[in-house]
């Protein structure tokens, strides 16, 4: 393979002048730039991606940290990022929980690994961290953004959404769809934004006259088996309920799949509310209302935010992702009501 030692001879210059030319970086005349370019032509020359980072001082590749690999919820938010990143000629590399430890350790480990592989900045999608774990990066901390949650040591460089509004506006279209009797599927309680969306969810009721602490809860691992076996615990505890909320998507999907199996009829003899609005929602039978997390433009934002730091960008950031919810098939109103108002 041709180096840039093979280009500098071939066009009769220096090694810094080529390397100038091979970098995009410095000045040259018009005549050395065309011979050099000649030289790389007829070479065939590619610089490596170790040649470029040393050359640019920079390795174009951005780091990501998620702590799972599956499931619909980090697909689509990996797949913004990487399209964007390679829109400006960047690339994404990814780490994920595993190995030994708990989620703490290992995001932190998956951070530990993207830093050695020279990323030039990191998204981290954890709530597991904490703020002693980033000060200990020292200098590198400056280069990180986290999606999806926030820490009091680096606010400026955290994207997330009001999960707690999230779970009063789920609550809200339950009770305006006249619901009263309801029963509620968590995600893991050691997640800040779930437990910010259940507590919102809780309030909201509280608020709106429902005694919470006779309501149904369960919770689960935010899976579509874990939604499953949630709402199979539900039936088969004989708790009558006309309407379920799941903390996410994929849970209600698996209750969704369940009620079908046990002859429940959704929206008809129960209703069913999640969160996330991911692309299972749209497709799910019957098609899912659920709470609307705008991912999309809190990934853009944290994601220029990050370029902005990394590479002296100028791309506009903001920080205000309002939070709605997406109203299908799932929902309606409650028997009760409906038999009220045929009276």
């Amino acid at each position: 393979m041709a180096t840039i030692k093979d280009v500098a001879r071939l066009a009769g210059v220096g090694l810094g002048t080529a390397s100038r030319v091979v970098s995009g970086k410095g000045s040259v005349s018009p005549a050395t730039l065309e011979k050099v370019k000649k030289a790389i032509d007829e070479l065939g020359f590619r610089p490596s991606h170790a040649a470029r980072t040393l050359l640019t001082g920079t390795s174009q590749m951005i780091g990501v940290y998620i702590p799972v690999l599956s499931g619909t919820f980090y697909t689509p938010i990996l797949q913004i990022i990487d399209t964007e990143l390679r829109a400006a000629g960047l690339h994404m590399v990814v780490a994920f929980g595993v190995g030994l430890g708990d989620e703490r350790k290992q995001a932190k480990d998956g951070i530990q690994f993207l830093m050695e592989r020279g990323c030039d900045g990191l998204i981290v999608m954890t709530s597991a961290l904490q703020d002693e774990d980033i000060e200990a990066l020292g200098t590198q901390q400056g280069r990180i953004v986290v999606l999806n949650h926030s820490l009091a040591s680096i606010p400026d460089q955290c994207f997330t959404v009001d999960h707690k509004l999230g779970g009063r506006l789920a609550a809200r279209a339950l009770l305006d769809h006249k619901h009263r009797d309801i029963a509620v599927v968590a995600g893991p309680s050691r997640l800040a934004d779930n437990v910010e969306r259940i507590e919102g969810f809780m309030e909201e009721l509280q608020d709106g006259g429902i005694d919470t602490s006779r309501m149904w809860v369960a919770e689960s691992d935010f899976s579509p088996a874990g939604g499953w076996a949630a709402a199979k615990e539900l039936v088969e505890s004989g708790h009558r309920c006309t309407a379920l909320f799941c903390a996410n998507d994929e849970m209600a999907v698996g209750a969704l799949s369940y009620f079908q199996e046990a002859g429940i009829r959704v929206p008809i003899d129960l209703s069913v509310i999640a969160y996330d609005d991911t692309p299972s929602a749209e497709f799910s039978a019957p098609r899912l209302t659920t709470v609307h997390m705008p991912w999309r433009e809190m990934t853009m934002n944290g994601l220029s935010a990050l370029l902005n730091r990394c590479y002296d960008l100028r791309r506009t950031v903001t920080r205000s992702f309002p939070v709605t919810v997406t109203l299908r098939a799932s929902l309606a109103k409650a028997a009760s009501a409906k038999r009220k108002a045929a009276a």
